[in-house]
């Protein structure tokens, strides 16, 4: 199936108007497009870790592959209404299945995967995200995939935000009146922490590059420019992209080295 095709069915079928959005210049559902078919053989056993609605779990799913959800349903919009039903219901229609880690343990899968993602995931996280992965990669096949995508910490914008007296956190207001513990990014990332996670997880970078997924956040006016310095300067794109392989004698590290 091209994607065209795959991004028009998802619409038609995904539950929520308006929430798939592509955008020509690059975007996160053209990502996972791309690193599914290069990288998984036919009938692959993939899981979303933080698949939020699946709408980036059934891009995967369209592809013909078996997929796992993973996710804990606590965004205040996933329990707005029946969001949450309805959720279940597009992941039944289409044969994803769905596990709340709240709920299940899920290291006690029983199936070999060949690729686990985490899209936008990691850069939520309150504590280091060594003792997660290392209990996903334990699930991963050897050969198989660890697909990372992340915010870029360094952008152009937050540079440009520092420099204006701005910050490069999440704005004020969105964590101020945040109910409860707060869910937005602790900590995003940059090239050189993407090669140090891969070092310590013992894994082989297949592919490491920095990408568009939130080009609609670019003023309309400021768009070509954007482009023009960011094809120059790839490290002040918006995203990066992280794709390693599990070694068939993985021996990650499991201390500090001195």
């Amino acid at each position: 199936m091209n994607y065209r095709r795959l991004m028009k069915n998802l619409k038609e079928i995904f539950p929520f108007e308006n929430y798939v959005k592509e955008h020509s210049g690059g975007d996160a559902y053209q990502t996972v497009f791309s690193i599914a078919t290069q990288y998984l053989p036919k009938k692959s056993n993939v899981l979303d870790f933080g698949s939020g609605p699946c709408d980036k779990t059934a891009v995967v799913a369209l592809l013909g592959h078996n997929c796992i959800a993973v996710d804990d349903m606590q965004d205040s919009w996933h329990k707005d209404s029946d969001n949450n039903r309805k959720i279940l219901e597009f992941c039944k229609k289409i044969g994803i299945e769905r596990i709340n880690p709240l709920e299940s343990d899920i290291s006690s899968l029983d199936v070999a995967l060949d690729m686990i993602m985490l899209n936008d995931v990691i850069e939520h996280l309150h504590e280091s995200p060594k003792d997660i992965l290392l209990s996903l990669l334990d699930l991963l096949k050897d050969d198989g995939i660890l697909f990372i995508s992340v915010p870029n910490a360094g952008n152009i914008k937050k540079r440009l935000n520092l420099l204006m007296g701005g910050t490069n956190l999440p704005p004020f207001e969105s964590y101020y009146w945040y109910p409860g513990l707060w869910r937005g990014h602790i900590r995003e990332y940059v090239y050189n922490d993407l090669i140090k996670l891969s070092n310590f997880l013992d894994l082989d970078i297949e592919l490491i590059y920095g990408c568009d997924h939130m080009l609609e956040k670019v003023p309309t006016g400021l768009l070509p420019l954007y482009k023009f310095v960011t094809r120059f300067f790839p490290k002040w794109k918006d995203t990066w992209v992280l794709v390693a392989r599990k070694k068939p004698d993985w021996s990650p590290l499991l201390t500090q080295e001195n």
